[in-house]
């Protein structure tokens, strides 16, 4: 198993890989849910973080299905991180169809898309922020197909299924995490 380089050298990497601004607020949303599983669960918080910071960064380079996980996976191997953490971004992308073995796995899967549909409905705030999201509200909007419509409610739903977690729980969990994380979300 590799040793987890710091948070520096794996922001560098998102930032080596990915240009796209709203993509690297999704990565650091991601870190900051993953954060705040690892501390619910008593569980490595650096290994939680930099897997959400890092989940999506071949994403620009390798869109399609199936080069996205697969090729950054194989770059992060290459550089040395740690398996635990290759196979929970692996096994976020269904396609690969990676088992989710882990509660690293299973987190990232249960926050990634719920982070985004949460960033989507902080947008259509007056003030566009977190802390305007009402958890009620945002469970309403996931009914509506048209409203943030490339993210995948299916996903959510099984990662709430695969965590054992209620919906409108793990809703405001995450939104905590958002709302609470000194990474300026």
């Amino acid at each position: 198993m590799g040793a987890l380089p710091n948070r520096e050298d794996s922001w560098n990497l998102l930032c080596e890989w990915t240009l796209s601004e709203a993509l690297r607020k999704h990565a650091l949303g991601v870190e900051a849910a993953l954060r705040a599983m690892a501390r619910a669960a008593g569980a490595d918080e650096e290994l939680y973080g930099q897997t959400g910071l890092l989940h999506d960064f071949d994403y620009e380079r390798y869109p399609q299905i199936p080069d996205h996980p697969v090729k950054g996976a194989a770059v992060l191997r290459e550089l040395g991180y740690p398996e635990e953490m290759v196979l929970a971004i692996l096994g976020h992308a269904e396609h690969t169809e990676t088992p989710r073995e882990t509660h690293l796995a299973k987190s990232l899967f249960a926050c990634d898309e719920l982070t985004g549909f949460l960033f989507a409905c902080a947008y259509v705030q007056p003030d566009r922020r977190i802390a305007s999201v009402k958890p009620e509200s945002a469970k309403k909007k996931l009914k509506d197909k048209s409203f943030a419509r490339g993210v995948s409610r299916e996903d959510i739903l099984k990662g709430c299924e695969e965590l054992g977690v209620d919906l409108l729980d793990h809703i405001r969990f995450v939104k905590g995490a958002l709302e609470a994380s000194p990474l300026g979300l």
